[in-house]
């Protein structure tokens, strides 16, 4: 029978896990989401989405719930292997990202801290297809990649823009995505980005040598009073509103950051690395 969202447990594997885990949750004594969310750490909402099915927990919130509620070893592979075709998409956004999109969506601010690449909310649509591409992705399938990852650089467009602090590694100027030509223009575009009042970005020296944000990318999007939500990247990316994480990797951003230089500074480099970029 469908649930009052509409979602059918029998045809839809998010649903049936959600009612699964929400049986869990009721058997082993918590007798509501609140209570639940309080004991692993994470917002109501994390619990709400995850039982009726709109949002397939994460990696973090699918052990913590099942530890909390006592799940046997053998339910948990059975949860477990639902989980995996649960999180399965074949639209454009993973199912593991919509959270974030989400908070993305509502932020006042975000804080992206990116040792590698150039952050997908600053990209042009050819840096963004170069590395779809190399991840591969066939032309089809990156196109419609590319298109949603434009999408969501709408939210500079509010009438009220979120407040963006970004940090890239020095060495993201100088790593070839796509080609030349395409460096080029993605560094003239953050340029362009840099000179808005809302956008603050900033490049990390590597004459700095080790700093705090080694152990890989940071985006973190907050609202007013709602919790940070974090997304973490690494071989499998996640999304997590777990307050000891967010605290975390908010520390450690601010520790990044405070060794960046300053705005015009950053600018400068940015203009120079695409100098050279279009000498080549």
């Amino acid at each position: 029978m469908p649930r009052p969202n509409g979602r059918d447990p029998q045809t839809d594997p998010a649903t049936f896990l959600g009612l699964r885990l929400q049986r869990a949750r009721i058997a082993a004594g918590f007798g509501s989401q609140e209570a639940l969310a309080v004991a692993l750490g994470f917002d109501r909402s994390t619990i709400t989405k995850a039982e009726n099915g709109s949002r397939p927990p994460t990696d973090d919130v699918f052990s913590k719930w099942c530890d909390a509620c006592g799940v046997s070893e053998e339910l948990r592979e059975v949860l477990s292997g639902l989980l995996v075709v649960a999180r399965r998409t074949d639209g454009p956004v993973p199912a593991w990202f919509r959270d974030y999109l989400e908070a993305e969506r509502e932020a006042l601010t975000l804080r992206i801290w990116q040792p590698l690449i150039i952050p997908g909310l600053l990209q042009t649509p050819d840096y963004a297809r170069a590395l779809f591409v190399a991840a591969g992705a066939d032309a089809d399938k990156a196109d419609e990649m590319v298109g949603a990852r434009m999408s969501r650089q709408s939210i500079f467009e509010r009438s009220k823009p979120p407040s963006v602090s970004a940090v890239l590694d020095e060495s993201v100027l100088h790593k070839l995505i796509g080609s030349p030509q395409v460096m080029h223009d993605q560094l003239l575009h953050l340029v362009d980005l840099s000179q808005r009042p809302y956008l603050m970005i900033q490049v990390l020296p590597a004459a700095n040598g080790a700093n705090a944000g080694l152990g890989g990318a940071i985006n973190l999007a907050s609202g007013d009073g709602t919790p940070g939500v974090l997304l973490t990247e690494a071989v499998e990316d996640q999304t997590t509103e777990n307050r000891a994480l967010v605290l975390k990797a908010s520390d450690t951003f601010d520790l990044v950051r405070a060794d960046a230089l300053p705005r015009a500074a950053s600018r400068a480099l940015f203009l120079e690395a695409a100098e050279q970029w279009k000498t080549r």
